[in-house]
């Protein structure tokens, strides 16, 4: 049997948007808007200890799409459009450092789970980028935080069949449409303080451009009778992101999945982890058999942007490269997303083309 054509991937490159918001204005924010919830003390001590201390929106936190009334047309109109422009930057700063031109993409991946419109993501962008228009397209749209990982594995399978293929891989997310004090459980509040707004780009090649992650092997799984421990849901006062008391273990539950995928490859020397919550980073981190400073680019990550959603995982990775493992470090990226889902790559380190 012929060894698998690998799939190189350059350093992401990461575009947040305009508006810092910090803990404190939205801890502020949530005490004038629900100063009579009768958990308000739980609420508060949960987003304190939620592990993010910055993160990026589109739009001022006042704002009708954010923390004001828009209704659910004006929210997730103006997501798509915020998350287009992000993902437009992202792909053209990722095609540029790899030293292409636009018309050498062969296919477009692409992920975002917020916003809506028809045409999608991927036809904007071939648009906006200036692609040929015999550019393969690949669009999903309901992966949410396993969208990075998951869009990686797509480009894996494209180099795979077609080894001359450049795919250029873009993930974007306006989170911050989630923003709605019409939710007021718990969980709802401390989403309010996890999520952000980002996109982030690569391009995978089968030869390398650069050092970085070669992708390995991949892996995507489900959680059986999990659908509904994280997912959206939309009314007339937008989108809504909704999870059940189970949903915080859910990540603990895939994690055997993924070991016994790994099998004889678990001595690990770096991983880039979801930056859910600290609580995942380091349960992975610990299961795979690494530490919290192993994973301390996911904990920065999730300090300083908060939950990317899909492109979180490319954050991570991009933060790798400013301290890279050396050469012929085997890894792990993994991610999970609603549903509840698990993607995962293993990989090896490169440090020349």
């Amino acid at each position: 049997m012929e060894d698998p054509v690998p799939a190189h991937v350059t350093a992401p490159q990461v575009v947040l948007p305009a508006h810092k918001v910090t803990t404190d204005e939205i801890l502020e924010d949530i005490r004038t808007r629900h100063h009579d919830h009768p958990r308000l003390p739980v609420i508060l001590r949960a987003i304190g200890n939620c592990g993010v201390q910055t993160r990026h929106f589109t739009r001022p936190l006042d704002s009708p799409t954010v923390a004001g009334e828009a209704d659910v047309h004006e929210r997730t109109a103006a997501a798509f459009q915020d998350s287009l422009v992000m993902a437009t930057e992202a792909a053209t700063h990722a095609i540029t450092a790899a030293g292409l031109t636009p018309d050498q993409v062969d296919v477009i991946v692409t992920s975002h789970a917020t916003g809506w419109a028809v045409p999608n993501l991927d036809v904007h962008l071939v648009h906006a980028l200036g692609l040929r228009p015999t550019t393969r397209r690949i669009p999903m749209t309901t992966l949410a935080c396993a969208g990075g990982v998951q869009s990686l594995i797509r480009a894996a399978d494209q180099i795979a069949a077609r080894p001359d293929t450049v795919v250029l891989v873009v993930v974007t997310e306006t989170l911050s449409t989630s923003y709605n004090h019409a939710d007021t459980t718990v969980p709802s509040m401390i989403y309010k303080a996890l999520f952000a707004d980002s996109a982030a780009a690569t391009v995978v090649t089968s030869q390398p451009i650069g050092p970085g992650l070669r992708i390995d092997d991949t892996f995507e799984y489900w959680l059986p009778d999990s659908l509904d421990r994280y997912q959206g849901r939309l009314d007339a006062t937008g989108m809504h992101f909704d999870s059940d008391r189970r949903a915080p273990a859910a990540a603990g539950q895939a994690v055997p999945a993924v070991l016994d995928w790994i099998g004889g490859h678990t001595m690990l020397d770096w991983a880039v982890i979801h930056p859910g919550s600290p609580g995942i980073i380091h349960d992975v981190s610990t299961a795979v058999g690494l530490d919290d400073i192993d994973a301390h680019h996911s904990y920065t990550s999730l300090a300083d942007n908060g939950n990317l959603g899909g492109a979180a995982v490319l954050d991570v990775l991009a933060r790798t490269h400013t301290t890279p493992p050396h050469d012929g470090a085997q890894g792990l990226m993994v991610a999970f997303g609603p549903g509840f889902t698990t993607a995962a790559v293993r990989g090896t380190w490169t440090t020349c083309p």
